[in-house]
């Protein structure tokens, strides 16, 4: 099922720099959310492949957002990614299913490289 990428963060040009290097790198990217309630509803409607998650959102944040994600597929791909470099975010993201986590500001191939790496 190659349904391609969701970004999910609230800030647009954060989306829009995450797009701009997957884009680049040849993945799809299927839709884009500002919050983690979007990010749910748009996880039911689009079915992607996998989803970039920030951690720090309003309404619902990315590990909550993730949770939810995983109750309606358990089989989700996540990567988070936040500013907080914090331990307790990275295993608490973790924990709730995320597969990788890239720290802001990302480098475009770390981005990239994980991206690959969960999709496999």
């Amino acid at each position: 099922m190659a349904n391609g990428i969701l970004i999910v963060d609230d800030a647009a040009f954060m989306r829009m720099m995450i797009r701009d290097v997957l884009t680049k790198n040849g993945f799809e990217i299927v839709g884009e959310a500002e919050n983690g309630q979007k990010a749910i509803e748009k996880y039911k409607e689009l079915s992607p492949e996998l989803v970039i998650m920030d951690i720090t959102m309003p309404e619902v944040d990315g590990i909550q957002a993730v949770k939810e994600i995983k109750k309606i597929d358990a089989g989700a791909k996540v990567i988070m990614c936040s500013a907080m470099g914090q331990q307790a975010m990275v295993i608490e993201a973790i924990q709730a299913g995320a597969k990788d986590f890239i720290v802001k500001p990302f480098q475009a191939d770390r981005v990239v490289e994980a991206v690959k790496k969960v999709l496999g």
